[in-house]
């Protein structure tokens, strides 16, 4: 991406302090003392490797896949009812440095400051979209929404496929949410007595153990990624790349 050394800094010092950076939720002054650089050169390295990185994201997000995925042909009770099911989509709540009038929306349920990222995974942990930049108090359906209709960065989900959804989405095309008001989450079926009791409860606890996915992959991700486990002190431009 035409990234070079400059006099003082390589290509590879650069990747150092943007990984020091945000995968030890590292301060500059830090990054100052680890790699014995100015400040000024530890911003503009940082903020090099983060452009070079929303370049290339197109190109390494993972696309959606002709077959059926592994985890759905070879298990008798998914397949072949979820044989169409690409993967699935959820929003999970990244804490943000937030200033101005506008902060109130951005307000979670623990009064901390947070924006709503939407993302799509597959089967396999791999990320197949995102979608930052929303305000906390933002509901998940018109994150939804707006992601299917913006001009740019819009989700795509091809003919005849759908992502399993909870029940903050609404049930419909290309996107299968539970049943409502019946039991949902895997560790409502867990302990002797609580096996699914009618065809509801069934669907869901399968439509649970297969949407897992896109919880496992948040964990991942936030712990990989030591920086969104608090607010990060960069502007919300910055925040939402």
């Amino acid at each position: 991406m035409g990234v070079k050394d400059t006099r003082y800094v390589s290509v590879e010092e650069m990747l150092a302090t943007f990984m020091f950076i945000v995968g030890q939720n590292s301060r500059y002054i830090q990054a100052q003392n680890r790699f014995k650089k100015p400040c000024f050169s530890i911003s503009r390295s940082f903020n090099t490797i983060l452009k070079v990185l929303n370049a290339l994201a197109s190109s390494y997000i993972a696309k959606h896949g002709t077959t059926v995925p592994q985890n759905i042909r070879d298990i008798t009770r998914f397949y072949p009812y979820f044989k169409d099911c690409i993967g699935a989509i959820d929003g999970t709540h990244i804490l943000s440095m937030i200033t101005g009038k506008d902060s109130s929306s951005y307000h979670n349920r623990k009064g901390q400051l947070s924006q709503n990222v939407l993302a799509a995974c597959n089967f396999d942990l791999e990320c197949m979209y995102v979608l930052s930049g929303w305000e906390d108090s933002a509901h998940d359906a018109k994150i939804l929404q707006d992601a299917l209709t913006r001009s740019s960065n819009r989700l795509k989900v091809p003919e005849g496929k759908f992502y399993l959804v909870n029940c903050g989405y609404a049930n419909r095309r290309n996107f299968l949410a539970p049943y409502r008001s019946t039991r949902y989450h895997l560790q409502d079926f867990r302990g002797q007595g609580k096996d699914p009791v009618n065809q509801n409860e069934l669907f869901n606890h399968r439509h649970s153990s297969l949407r897992n996915v896109i919880e496992r992959i948040f964990g991942i991700f936030k712990s990989r990624f030591l920086i969104f486990k608090c607010a990060p002190p960069f502007t919300y431009k910055t925040q939402e790349s």
